[in-house]
């Protein structure tokens, strides 16, 4: 049974300057008389696809692909410029580091608003503060404003509130390489315990090895587009073929001016 299910997905953010279409890695979209305008650029088109109870998904492909941009339409962030998106169920996000938290305030303050953000009440909030603080590992901090914390703290924190909130889908962006190897355990055990209750994941990341191990499932995106969907072993490995073909290009490239 699909709990995702995307149809012909586009995203057109405006733009004012064509450097900043080099600076994403992407190309502008291409009308039919080849022509295109400065201001219109496709971050996403023509995605097709579905995510099944039980599933965790890998998303895949090189930085400024739109990945992360998927994750913000599935989230409600983003609007779809075309085509159509379906989520069914209760959704937690964890997008990028602290995204969310006010500096200022302290972690204890930031888990009760983020919690009521993700939709829980102060009661739920009130009965699971100890495991999510236990959880990040942050018992000695959680009184210090955020502003103080490191990178790897912030990620514990976010990651521990989002995983609290027992929803139906989560979708994660390229978190859980960040940390010592035991939270990193953790968190991929915590996000099996998800699936074992017929909870769906959705993750972007850069680690192969995670996707080839935990994901049953691997959606490689490039350029905007869906470039290959399937199992996760089949599209990781003809994946990094692809990106070793690419490496291996590189130097004779280089020498053509």
């Amino acid at each position: 049974m699909s709990v995702i299910r995307v149809t012909g997905l586009g995203v057109n953010f405006p733009l004012h300057s064509n450097r900043r279409l080099f600076r994403s890695g992407l190309l502008p979209f291409r009308r039919a008389n080849g022509t295109q305008k400065a201001s219109e650029f496709w971050a996403l088109r023509g995605l097709s696809f579905e995510v099944n109870e039980g599933e965790i998904v890998g998303v895949i492909g090189p930085n400024g692909a739109g990945k992360s941009t998927l994750l913000r339409v599935l989230a409600g962030i983003y609007y779809p410029d075309e085509g159509e998106v379906q989520v069914d169920g209760s959704v937690s996000t964890l997008l990028s580091l602290g995204v969310g938290f006010r500096p200022s305030l302290s972690g204890r303050d930031n888990i009760y608003l983020n919690g009521v953000f993700l939709g829980m009440s102060n009661k739920d909030i009130d009965a699971r503060f100890d495991d999510i603080v236990a959880f990040a590992e942050l018992e000695k901090f959680i009184d210090t404003p955020v502003r103080n914390y490191s990178s790897g703290m912030t990620a514990r924190l976010g990651f521990s509130i989002a995983m609290s909130t027992d929803p139906d889908i989560l979708l994660i962006d390229e978190v859980l390489g960040v940390g010592d190897e035991s939270f990193r355990e953790k968190s991929q055990a915590k996000m099996l315990e998800f699936i074992k209750k017929a909870k769906a994941i959705v993750i972007v990341t850069h680690n192969m090895g995670f996707v080839r191990d935990f994901c049953n499932k691997a959606l490689w995106i490039e350029r905007g587009g869906l470039r290959r969907i399937g199992t996760s072993e089949d599209v990781v490995k003809e994946y990094l073929a692809s990106s070793r073909t690419k490496t291996a290009k590189r130097p004779a490239d280089a020498s053509i001016s």
